[in-house]
């Protein structure tokens, strides 16, 4: 029996059970479309956008992203409330594209529209390390001292190579420097890595969880699956055959090593993610995304293993 084991219903640290920790009851996530750009599509670092990235800037589930903010909340708390009826906490989710890409008094005059809403306890900002400005680390300073908040800082990759490869259009470096920014405000963030990316082995993938522990101070992750989405850039990659996507096995292989060189405190906010069936190209067997969840639970038991049990913050 480990630790980890003693203290978590899984062999994991998961993201809801750190919420019932810090708040006892269940929270909900409600991503919402802020209605910003991103820097490597608006021509202010790059064009075209990430070569992975979906039109809606990988906002694909959000109800009406048009209507007003207000609006786009309460249609998502309805559609939440079909699945978990008594939830009446909410953490607005600004999700798509850069949610701090613009001037201070804009991203302020946005996340307020929704934070005053019935039930909004949290606010967790989907970003860019590239977009985080002083005056806008600094509202989201005073954001932290008023709401229980989290910066998502997409990272995908720290190999430059890969970065480039799919226009990225920032450096580690510009990452590392984020991070610290943030933290010294005391923000909690969470770092977004991609599994699958074109060229990257599974060497590779360790390589980057790896260097993320042990260079940044986060406190949580997301660990995605690359999905090969419909009128994505990348579908020219894969057509070359520049690109090979994951099977189940080797994904769930991948996760699991990720998982055991991780400090068991960081928080794993995702494992996989979703993607509209009707514009994934694949692979097609992370539509059935609790099949993979479950398969990762069934190796980590086989392996007799748990986040951590190799911490590479110890190694």
């Amino acid at each position: 029996m480990t630790l980890l084991k003693e203290k978590h219903s899984k062999r994991y640290y998961t993201w809801n059970e750190a919420l019932q920790k810090n708040f006892g009851a269940k929270l909900s996530k409600i991503p919402i479309d802020g209605g910003f750009d991103c820097p490597n599509r608006d021509g202010t670092v790059a064009v075209g956008g990430c070569t992975f990235c979906s039109v809606s800037g990988s906002g694909d589930t959000i109800i009406a992203p048009s209507a007003p903010l207000p609006v786009q909340f309460q249609k998502q708390v309805q559609k939440m409330h079909q699945k978990w009826p008594n939830a009446k906490k909410y953490l607005v989710y600004f999700q798509n594209f850069t949610n701090t890409h613009a001037p201070v008094d804009v991203i302020r005059h946005r996340f307020e529209q929704v934070l005053n809403e019935p039930g909004v306890v949290g606010l967790s900002v989907g970003t860019r390390p590239d977009c985080l400005p002083d005056e806008v680390v600094d509202y989201l300073a005073e954001l932290n001292q008023r709401f229980y908040l989290w910066v998502e800082l997409g990272l995908q990759t720290t190999f430059e190579e890969t970065s480039d490869l799919i226009n990225r259009a920032h450096d580690y470096y510009t990452y590392l420097e984020g991070v610290d920014k943030l933290r010294r405000h005391n923000i909690n963030v969470c770092t977004h890595l991609i599994n699958g990316l074109p060229g990257e082995t599974a060497d590779m993938m360790l390589e980057n969880v790896r260097r993320v522990v042990l260079d940044s101070d986060i406190q949580g992750i997301k660990l995605h699956l690359l999905h090969l989405m419909e009128h994505t850039q990348m579908v020219k990659d894969y057509m070359n055959g520049k690109l090979k996507l994951l099977s189940q096995d080797d994904y769930v292989s991948i996760v699991c090593n990720q998982l055991e060189i991780l400090p068991p405190e960081i928080i794993i906010h995702r494992l996989t993610g979703d993607a509209p069936r009707e514009t994934i190209i694949g692979p097609m067997w992370s539509l059935n995304k609790w099949e993979v969840l479950n398969q990762i639970d069934k190796e980590l038991a086989k392996r007799n293993t748990y986040q951590g049990i190799f911490n590479a913050r110890n190694a």
